[in-house]
């Protein structure tokens, strides 16, 4: 059948039209605020990006983005949370060697403080917070779990007197012991992070004391209590980069705490990049699900009613 040439023309800008709008649809799904300042220090503002769902539940995920303890704008994406309906708070914190570990534990500690203090402005329940990242990101997810505090009531900043405690984790490849990296008291002796990445600690690491110091105060390890939020810990066994045995052994002294903690290990898996991640992903949301929303998962996890100790999941 041969249409008139003005029909056809009229037939295709229709169909442009429905293209567009449906695009357009699905650009307004999730809300997205760039570059909303939570602190200023040393002459700089460090900043989140907020992405809103269109039906929000009430709860928020922090997802911190820092790879090495570097942190930058080109990472920001909303990890596919909000469409779990979470609002998503994607924070870039001070870079290293210019800021140090332990100021950047403060940093993300000030973004929890910061989502909370502005929890009514951003229509979530500031009790809900779940936090999350990857490598670097984990072990700052894991220092907010382990050392979240009440704030200071004689802050003169109103932010400072706001909890930066989190009520759940879900993380990938986290570093949770620089003192003891692969064998015990090996990070001392030049194995691991305290000496690879040494301007990430800055200069106090460069005595023995120094990295004793340093070493303990920001390793999650050293700091796990009963206290702390359920966390979910997803770690393979092939990690060039992070040793695997650091995610047993945090899960093993958390579960002889008395804290829920779940280990997935993923055999052969390296440091990201496999193919079950969204799978792994898909579990975390059924994590913060449950432990943020009380909604039960599709397959029970080993750890995450009681308290006794479990066992590691391993898949291939």
């Amino acid at each position: 059948m041969n249409l008139n040439p003005t029909i056809l023309m009229r037939l295709l800008f229709a169909a442009l039209a429905l293209t567009c709008s449906a695009v357009s649809v699905l650009a307004q799904e999730t809300e997205r605020l760039r570059d909303v300042i939570y602190t200023k220090h040393d002459g700089v503002a460090l900043t989140m990006d907020v992405f809103k769902p269109a039906h929000p539940n009430g709860a928020a995920i922090i997802k911190i983005i820092s790879g090495g303890w570097v942190s930058n704008h080109q990472g920001i994406n909303d990890g596919g949370w909000p469409r779990s309906g979470y609002t998503t708070f994607v924070v870039v914190h001070g870079s290293q060697p210019r800021f140090h570990i332990d100021e950047i534990v403060l940093d993300v500690q000030r973004a929890v403080r910061f989502v909370r203090a502005h929890a009514k402005d951003y229509g979530i329940d500031p009790q809900k917070i779940g936090v999350t990242g990857g490598s670097a990101g984990g072990h700052l997810s894991l220092m907010l779990a382990v050392k979240g505090d009440a704030g200071n009531p004689k802050a003169n900043d109103p932010i400072d007197r706001v909890s930066s405690a989190v009520q759940a984790v879900a993380c990938f490849y986290p570093p949770t012991d620089f003192i003891s990296w692969s064998q015990e008291n090996d990070g001392l002796e030049g194995v691991g992070p305290l000496t690879s990445r040494a301007p990430s600690f800055g200069p106090k690491v460069e005595t023995l004391e120094g990295k004793k110091q340093l070493g303990v105060a920001l390793s999650p390890l050293y700091f796990v209590s009963k206290q702390q939020p359920p966390i979910y810990i997803v770690q393979g066994n092939n990690d060039p980069l992070v040793p695997f045995s650091q995610a047993l052994r945090f899960q093993k002294k958390s579960s002889e705490a008395g804290a829920t903690c779940e280990v997935l290990i993923r055999e052969g898996a390296g440091h990201g990049g496999w193919k079950e991640m969204g799978e792994d992903n898909a579990r975390m949301a059924e994590w913060f699900n449950l432990h943020l929303l009380g909604i039960q998962p599709t397959r029970a996890f080993n750890n995450s009613v009681s308290s006794a100790p479990s066992t590691p999941v391993v898949k291939k």
